[in-house]
């Protein structure tokens, strides 16, 4: 059995409307990847860091690398495209990109639906795609051998979350909005099943200075 542990990226620019505006890491975002690499550093248990391509994993995984590792790079781990996700419903149902927390709540699951049914278009990467691609990614993690931390986003935690737990869409939506900035889960692989150890730890914020600093968005 190895243990493999997944961390969402830091607090990217909150109210973007594009990948581009999104994908790079807030103030607060780099200063969640310190503090989580201050915890691993006290911790220990880890030897490598595998991140996505995208901007905010890369700088994640720089921030809380400390020790200065080995960091790999493994587009497996991209997040889903929900912008462009986005852009279909709005185009087939007229419905607008949220403009607040309580309208992206809402929003998530109308996005995934609409992803799960195929109507993304064939240019865009299908969900079993998506699922397949991520699942790899973890397995070949864990046959490296024990120590590595893993860097993604929502998206890819969320689906290995609803694969571990057998949840159906709808759970798999709600488990996507409360996955928090540099968030820590621990998987494992037993016989060839995944199993979820641990979901959404965040100890390095865990303390009365650090509370506001837990983010969703």
């Amino acid at each position: 059995m190895t243990e493999i542990v997944l961390v969402r990226h830091g607090q990217a620019i909150s109210g973007a409307r594009s990948e581009a505006d999104y994908d790079r890491l807030s103030p607060l975002g780099s200063q969640q990847a310190r503090w989580l690499g201050e915890h691993l550093e006290l911790t220990g248990g880890f030897d490598r860091v595998l991140s996505g391509t995208l901007n905010r994993q890369r700088q994640t995984a720089e921030g809380m690398n400390l020790g200065a590792r080995p960091h790999h790079v493994d587009p497996r781990l991209n997040e889903l495209d929900y912008f462009t996700l986005s852009q279909v419903l709005e185009d087939r149902h007229g419905i607008p990109f949220p403009d607040g927390p309580e309208a992206f709540a809402a929003h998530v699951p109308q996005v995934l639906e609409i992803w799960r049914q195929g109507h993304a278009g064939p240019d865009h990467e299908s969900y079993d795609d998506f699922r397949s691609r991520v699942l790899g990614a973890i397995k070949d993690a864990a046959e490296a051998g024990p120590g590595a931390v893993l860097v993604t986003s929502t998206g890819v935690i969320a689906t290995l979350c609803a694969l571990a737990l057998g949840l159906e869409e709808m759970m798999r939506a709600r488990m996507f909005l409360k996955i928090a900035n540099t968030s820590v889960h621990r998987f494992e692989f037993q016989g060839g099943t995944l199993h979820l150890n641990q979901f959404g730890a965040t100890p390095h914020l865990d303390f009365p200075a650090r509370h506001s600093a837990r983010t969703h968005y």
